[in-house]
């Protein structure tokens, strides 16, 4: 695990890279709400052709339910949500597409269960002070994760361990396009051809 800063700056040809050979990859963009996994799976979507899924859409009606009404969601709640997703990997995967993922992933055990899926899985851990994620959130609109969650969510949060398959990226100071980039870098994907897995 690496812990690169997305501070400095833009790279100025992120698509343009050399053919290089990828297994199937799955890149999970993780964090607690607020942190940009969504604007960051979108820019790394940009570059490299790949599908993006919204772990927000797997969750079923009384989950989001749960989330509204500001009420944690405990583990039983997140197991099926957790396995739906991981099938839709696995199901890109089994079809020779890699594929970008937001997902919370905030403990090691969910992690676990999300790199059970075909492929390579690749976590991408976005760190953002709490200041600005509060800040974040209160701009949001229409979402169902009320900032009262937040304290609930960082209290949950376990950082990715020196033995899983991801990198920490600090994004919260800097441009959406320099924190793609430093995605790019840290997980040497900048040779990627756009499209191919």
């Amino acid at each position: 695990m690496t812990d690169p800063s997305a501070s400095g700056g833009t790279s100025p040809g992120l698509a343009a890279g050399r053919t290089v050979s990828q297994p199937v990859t799955h890149l999970v963009v993780m964090g607690v709400a607020g942190c940009g996994k969504t604007t960051t799976a979108n820019g790394l979507a940009r570059v490299l052709g790949w599908p993006v899924a919204e772990a927000d859409d797997f969750h079923p009606g009384a989950n989001i339910a749960k989330m509204r009404a500001g009420t944690p969601l405990t583990d039983a709640d997140r197991w099926p949500w957790l396995d739906s997703l991981r099938g839709w990997m696995s199901e890109r995967a089994a079809q020779g597409s890699s594929t970008i993922v937001t997902c919370s992933a905030l403990k090691r055990s969910y992690r676990d269960l999300l790199a059970q899926a075909q492929g390579r899985v690749r976590f991408v851990h976005l760190q953002v002070q709490e200041v600005e994620l509060r800040r974040r959130m209160a701009q949001r609109e229409g979402h169902f994760m009320p900032a009262s969650l937040l304290p609930s969510q960082l209290a949950t949060l376990e950082p990715l361990e020196d033995d899983e398959d991801g990198v920490v990226v600090v994004s919260g100071s800097s441009s959406p396009e320099a924190t793609v980039t430093a995605v790019l870098e840290s997980l040497e994907l900048l040779d990627v051809e756009a499209g191919r897995c």
